[in-house]
């Protein structure tokens, strides 16, 4: 009963949010209540909520300060320069735009930070897609790719998370799941391509030259002598400095993300704007984003609150281990593989390598199948896991790129599950995983 409820909140939630009968903010409040009243939970539900709210509190604040921080960065200029010579390279060719999307983002991506990578990649390449009149639905899909594949790495969170689970070494899971990474780079520059061609045959390649000023007015949707009244060139290397101390601070974890954002910030406004009315100016201008982002993040943890809360996540994950018949044993690595992908769109990252990982390994074992394996098939849903409903940092790409929440799970979803599936074929060849 308890896993019919879960599965079935689940795809109401999706129906109504890609359907657009309900906003996603809605959704995620009213939508488990509703299920959780139906299933009986009603005395315990308040305390559920709050603890979910509690769970993503450190999340929401974190978002809260980052889109501060790097709004106070694309204010003062910092990433002008990037965009300039991006311009100066794909022009008006939506092919070599999208190309550019993507390997701009995996590059971000690289230090495993959702926020970081889809701050960066939207703020330089949105003024272009809006400029040529592309599909901007393409940059989010772009992103998000990359940043399903990148964050794999052991920095970024599900690689940490198995081993830590399972008491494996990093090495062991991590160095032969590399080839197998690059097959999904692949994969996300053929979708660039295949994307960016289908955009080119649209629009054609336009005929224009764009200057600094229009990029920097058009970026900011406001006139150029408003922008810059907020720029600060003479800083750039100082504000460079600052974001390259804080990605370094990110990935050696010295402190924890929302304080390393909240200091970051401070920073950043009192060097770039130390008078109090341009604080005041700079920080109102970005509460309409602010607000969105982080009221999206706190009821995500409503809808993960009573999901843990009743146990209905726990009874999803036993029902679907379950139904795998003993004659499949042998082949767990591949199942869990494959499960991952509805795993990881459903629950958040901890639930699934702290609670149901464990099980999955220890069922393994009895069949042979070494633990390792069942390590590295378990972040081969991630892909798909970064669309999930209950990745904050979803709603942070959607919110920038001015895009329906729902129109950008069907657009990316075939180009995910693409990503997933092509790791696990890889996987399988290469012997990362073994049947």
């Amino acid at each position: 009963m308890l896993a019919f409820l879960g599965f079935a909140m689940i795809v109401v939630f999706m129906f109504l949010i890609i359907t657009k009968r309900m906003s996603a903010l809605v959704s995620l409040i009213t939508i488990p209540i509703l299920f959780a009243l139906l299933g009986g939970f009603g005395p315990g539900i308040g305390e559920m909520m709050l603890e979910g709210v509690k769970q993503v509190a450190p999340t929401g604040v974190m978002l809260m300060f980052a889109i501060l921080y790097f709004g106070i960065m694309i204010d003062s200029g910092l990433f002008d320069p990037l965009v300039s010579k991006i311009l100066a390279i794909v022009k008006g060719d939506p092919l070599k735009i999208v190309l550019g999307t993507s390997i701009l983002s995996m590059l971000v991506a690289l230090d495993g930070d959702g926020t970081t990578t889809y701050m960066i990649t939207v703020t330089a390449m949105l003024p272009l897609y809006k400029r040529i009149g592309m599909n901007p639905l393409i940059l989010t899909c772009i992103a998000m790719l990359s940043f399903g594949v990148m964050n794999m790495t052991p920095w970024g969170g599900p690689t940490a998370r198995a081993v830590a689970a399972l008491q494996l070494d990093v090495a062991d899971v991590f160095i032969p799941l590399i080839p197998v990474m690059m097959a999904a780079v692949l994969w996300n520059l053929c979708t660039a391509f295949i994307l960016g061609k289908k955009e080119r045959q649209r629009l054609g390649i336009a005929k224009i030259q764009y200057s600094q000023e229009e990029m920097l007015a058009f970026s900011q949707q406001s006139a150029a002598l408003e922008v810059e009244e907020y720029k600060r060139p003479k800083l750039r290397w100082v504000n460079f400095g600052l974001t390259i101390a804080l990605l370094i601070c990110l990935m050696t974890s010295v402190l924890p993300l929302a304080i390393l954002f909240m200091i970051a910030f401070v920073i950043a406004l009192m060097i770039n704007y130390p008078n109090l009315e341009e604080q005041k100016e700079r920080i109102s201008s970005h509460a309409g984003n602010v607000l969105a982002v982080v009221g999206l993040v706190f009821a995500s943890g409503i809808f993960t609150g009573i999901l843990s809360g009743t146990e209905m996540v726990d009874a999803m994950a036993n029902s679907l281990v379950n139904v795998i018949p003993e004659s499949l044993g042998s082949y767990f690595a591949v199942i869990t593989a494959v499960t991952s992908i509805p795993f990881t769109y459903f629950m958040a990252n901890d639930p699934y390598y702290f609670g149901v990982l464990p099980i999955l390994a220890q069922t393994a074992a009895a069949y042979g199948v070494e633990p390792v394996e069942i390590a590295r098939a378990s972040v081969l849903g991630q892909p798909i896991h970064a669309m999930s409903p209950l990745m904050a940092s979803a709603y942070l790409l959607v919110g920038m790129a001015g895009v329906e929440f729902g129109d950008h799970q069907k657009f990316i979803f075939k180009w995910a599950l693409g990503s997933s599936l092509v790791m696990i074929v890889v996987a399988i060849i290469l012997g990362v995983i073994t049947f």
